[in-house]
């Protein structure tokens, strides 16, 4: 199987379909059936599942209310679990191994950050903190696109690297050391999707942060 390729496996109303996409569908059902069965069987491991999300999140966002944040968070770091750790099933790629899948989930961050700052700040407030100081302005549209690319870049190297060594390991050592190896992959969708979720809530909580910031200026000029 060659991991770095990603043909077209069937057309959809004459728009290709590549098996990235299949393999993202496939992650997304088995988040959805486990999500079932779990509640069924064992619906107190949901809450505690839940509670370790928020831990996370709230080690980073520094925010009172983090119900806003949650469901796109969240939906981050299992998601991202899960397709990195998909390569571990036989035949089937990690989404994140493509650069395709890796950019997009960097496009949702980026977007969620300005939404969730121009909801707080509004979109003229909002725009003033790029430009304040106004020759930071061309400096922080760069660092915004910059620490995009670089988000997208860190988490589809990593994945397809992790790939990688487990398709060579398998094609040389086909028993007992890919055990190790699926283990290690486990591991690596873990790392990969809480490194990548600190960011994306670092990131929104720089923009909520600045909001803060502000709201208590104005209120001290107002007890003033």
């Amino acid at each position: 199987m060659e991991i770095t390729e990603h043909p077209i496996v069937f057309y959809l109303l004459g728009i290709p379909v590549r098996d990235t996409v299949v393999y993202t569908w496939l992650v997304m059902v088995i988040i959805i059936l486990g999500v079932i069965l779990i509640e069924k069987i064992k619906p107190n491991l949901l809450a505690t599942l839940l509670d370790a999300i928020i831990g996370v999140i709230s080690s980073v966002l520094d925010e009172e209310n983090l119900n806003p944040y949650i469901p796109i968070l969240g939906s981050f770091m299992v998601f991202i679990f899960f397709s990195s750790a998909a390569s571990i099933i036989p035949g089937v790629k990690s989404p994140t191994s493509d650069i395709n899948t890796t950019i997009a989930l960097a496009l949702i961050v980026f977007l969620a950050v300005h939404y969730y700052g121009i909801r707080k700040k509004g979109f003229l407030g909002y725009l003033k903190e790029f430009a304040t100081p106004i020759f930071l302005f061309p400096l922080e549209i760069i660092s915004q696109f910059s620490r995009t690319i670089s988000l997208a870049l860190r988490l589809f190297g990593n994945i397809l690297g992790g790939d990688l060594i487990f398709a060579i390991v398998l094609s040389i050592i086909p028993m007992f050391v890919p055990v190790a190896v699926a283990g290690l992959g486990l591991f690596t969708g873990i790392l990969q999707a809480y490194v990548f979720t600190i960011l994306a809530s670092l990131y929104i909580g720089s923009a909520v942060a600045i909001h803060k910031e502000e709201s208590s200026k104005k209120e001290s000029k107002k007890t003033n």
